[in-house]
């Protein structure tokens, strides 16, 4: 069975502050609606790399995509690429590496920032380049998308809480308040997506550590959360989550045929090990 499916990528946010300040995330959760897991992202532990790995579920060292300044066309098979060679249509709101790895490398602000192609990867998107654009704005433009376009894969990517960690650490109050701020915004969305019948994977590509940076192998740079909500996800604890298999997971979930190795235990009707 194919469903339509959400990612939300709230970078930089770590698992230690992801399981206190997310409250109406963990509300659903309490409240029988959602998962919450938790996992080690790949190394290095950075946005661009990472934005590959969840998006192909490539490793770095594998995607050669191995830190923030390899500007260039991902060379592997996105789930934007799956998605539109099986008739399923897509859409982002995301900060402009996204643009960069399956659009166009490099971004150009003035031709890229709204994007419309049934041909492309990414057939509608509308991509930032201001890592303090408010995450409340992203969030309104991912809804825009979705009801202007009703993708069937839609990426919903902020920057806020990174942004705050690398202004003030990760034991900050400000990094903390911008995770806070975050779950507020979704709480905006979430509902009605859930309403609307989408399956909505929320996670983060990498920590954050109190020297204002990540990249290394600190639980609070490496360890991130992860939660599901939707009636197509298993609602079970899974142990050894791993960031390559969230591509082949969401895959499984659109009802994509594709090689990539997955999790079935996250989903409904999924092995319940791991």
């Amino acid at each position: 069975m194919s469903h339509r499916v959400i990612l939300v990528v709230l970078d930089g946010l770590n698992h230690a502050v992801g399981r206190h300040a997310m409250g109406h995330l963990h509300a659903l959760c309490e409240a029988g609606r959602g998962s919450y897991h938790s996992l080690e992202c790949e190394l290095p532990a950075m946005s661009r790399p990472l934005y590959e790995c969840l998006l192909t579920g490539d490793r770095p060292v594998d995607s050669g995509v191995v830190h923030n300044q390899v500007v260039r066309r991902s060379r592997g098979t996105s789930l934007f690429d799956l998605a539109v060679r099986q008739g399923r249509r897509t859409a982002a709101a995301a900060y402009h590496w996204v643009s960069e790895l399956y659009l166009a490398a490099p971004f150009d602000r003035t031709r890229h920032r709204f994007h419309e192609d049934a041909e492309s990867a990414i057939q509608a998107g509308l991509f930032y380049w201001q890592d303090h654009y408010p995450d409340d704005h992203l969030f309104s433009d991912a809804e825009a998308l979705r009801r202007r376009q009703d993708p069937d894969f839609l990426l919903v990517h902020s920057m806020n809480i990174d942004d705050a960690g690398h202004r003030h650490g990760g034991d900050s109050p400000q990094y903390r308040n911008a995770a806070r701020h975050a779950d507020i915004a979704l709480a905006d969305y979430l509902p009605g997506w859930l309403a609307e019948g989408y399956q909505v994977m929320v996670t983060a590509d990498h920590g954050m550590n109190a020297d204002r940076s990540h990249s290394g192998t600190l639980v609070e740079e490496r360890r991130v959360p992860l939660w599901t909500f939707g009636e197509a996800f298993a609602h079970r604890p899974v142990e050894r989550l791993e960031q390559t298999r969230l591509c082949g997971s969401l895959a499984s979930l659109l009802g994509l045929g594709h090689d990539k190795p997955h999790h079935p235990e996250l989903l409904a009707g999924g092995s319940a090990t791991s």
